[in-house]
């Protein structure tokens, strides 16, 4: 598709993430000319910008983000950009939005179309989506509605998220987004899984002893503080991130390739998602918060963080399905702040087997999601001065030019909104299965530990709290990459 024509209103127009990444992935769509003469974006927050105001910060995100940037071409896009400043609890505001998208409609023959884009606090997404319906916003094309994470802070406030944004928008309508899913060896997982003999005959659980997601970050809060006693790592990267990237893994095939059939092969999947008992919370999972190191204070001493938080800087657990291809095989992952490497990987471990030799280790398949894209293959081969097994990696990763090829995120997941491809967004039947999960582990850690002064503390640049070594369920089993 070419020159799609839509008028997108961004709420949160001048905030850091349509900065970094918005406008620059805007810009890529509009290079390739997926929009280009007949859109317009509309950028809305509190500030008092103008349009020529907004229209020079956009040219900037273009020139911060674009190694060969040609100024004419940059501020020509950024032409397209207006700007009407916006309180989201004012309904009169809401008015001169509608005023503002109709006559930009007319002006870029746009069609009618309307994409609307939440980048903005959580806490206003479903006042917005209220408004949007009873100011009638909507247009008289096809109207897409974006939100980032988090949606919603437990099941039952992301229920009644849900259903004010139901007032608004069907379902086919809402993409959730999770820029997760628009990674490069994320997008991998079911080519590899589903197009190579050698790997899909044994990814099963006849197979596969476990598998595990690592998802590390090396810095700290740092001025994030205030939002991270709002959530912690568990809610903050578990109920979409690594469950998204753990769904990948474990869905049976789908049908088809088209959104319907992978999201049905998703949701057979979640139907079988074991919700963890607080024996299993106390056995399976480990919380910590990170200690200081020379380049940053503790977390308890963090700006914003109250000193005797229980909000945790790193978890780790298990999850389990009791169908699809890998039904009853553990799952194990660990997110956190402070951690040795900045690394987002994914490692299959599958099942020793016997041999003539003995000393042979298990096979391994890793993939490397940041900060390269690699998949490697870990198997046994000859020494060769002398007897016995060595291990080799047979590696397969992209050469620094294809690598440059490579869209970031963003671009691609805008891109599936433009043309209404949702393959790579959660439904909501979904997101409700992660919900019930991560309550059940909050609930029982929180019953469970409503005594303890103080969580387990981790040294910054180590992988996480030493009880995350064994929340495996065999003594044999351990976190791959250490």
């Amino acid at each position: 598709m070419k020159n799609i024509p839509v008028v997108m209103i961004i709420f949160g127009g001048s905030g850091d993430l349509a900065h970094r990444k918005l406008y620059p992935a805007l810009f890529n769509l509009y290079q390739k000319g997926l929009i280009h003469d007949h859109f317009a974006v509309i950028g809305t927050a509190r500030r008092p910008w103008s349009h020529e105001y907004l229209q020079e910060q956009v040219v900037e995100a273009v020139k911060e983000s674009c190694d060969n940037f040609d100024e004419k071409e940059a501020k020509e896009f950024a032409s397209h950009f207006y700007y009407q400043s916006h309180d989201v609890t004012d309904i009169g505001h809401y008015i001169a939005l509608k005023e503002l998208a109709a006559k930009l409609d007319e002006k870029y023959q746009a069609e009618g179309n309307r994409i609307f884009y939440m980048a903005m606090a959580p806490r206003f997404f479903g006042t917005i989506a209220t408004h949007i319906n009873d100011q009638k916003l909507l247009g008289s094309g096809f109207n897409r509605l974006v939100i980032e994470k988090p949606f919603g802070h437990d099941l039952a406030s992301a229920e009644k998220l849900n259903r004010e944004i139901g007032e608004s928008f069907d379902e086919e309508s809402v993409y959730r987004i999770d820029h997760y899913l628009g990674k490069e060896m994320v997008q991998n997982i079911m080519p590899l899984r589903m197009t190579n003999p050698i790997v899909k005959n044994i990814w099963n659980n006849d197979y596969i002893a476990n598998m595990q997601v690592t998802l590390a970050e090396s810095l700290g809060v740092g001025t994030r503080g205030g939002y991270y006693e709002t959530s912690g790592a568990l809610r903050d990267m578990v109920q979409n991130h690594i469950f998204q990237i753990i769904t990948l893994l474990a869905m049976p095939e789908p049908k088809g390739l088209d959104s319907d059939h992978i999201h049905q092969a998703k949701q057979e999947l979640l139907d079988s998602l074991v919700i963890p008992t607080p024996e299993m919370v106390k056995k399976h999972f480990s919380w910590g918060q990170y200690l200081a190191d020379d380049n940053e204070v503790e977390y308890l001493k963090a700006d914003q963080v109250a000193p005797d938080s229980k909000v945790e800087t790193f978890v780790a657990g298990e999850v389990k399905f009791k169908k699809g291809p890998v039904a009853d095989v553990p799952i194990y992952f660990r997110t956190g702040k402070k951690m040795k490497d900045k690394v987002s990987r994914i490692d299959i471990v599958l099942h020793h087997m016997n041999n003539l030799y003995g000393s042979a280790h298990s096979n391994n398949i890793s993939i490397i999601i940041d900060p390269i894209s690699e998949i490697y293959f870990t198997i046994n081969g000859k020494k060769i001065t002398s007897a016995g097994l060595r291990r080799e990696n047979l590696s397969y990763k992209f050469s620094k030019e294809e690598m440059e090829q490579v869209p970031d995120g963003y671009e691609r997941l805008l891109h599936d909104v433009f043309v209404a491809d949702r393959t790579n967004f959660t439904h909501w039947s979904e997101l409700k299965q992660y919900w019930k999960f991560v309550d059940a582990v909050e609930d029982a850690w929180q019953d469970e530990n409503k005594d303890v002064k103080q969580l387990e503390q981790y040294p910054s640049g180590k992988f996480g709290t030493e009880s995350s070594n064994h929340i495996f369920e065999k003594d044999s089993e351990h976190w791959i990459y250490r």
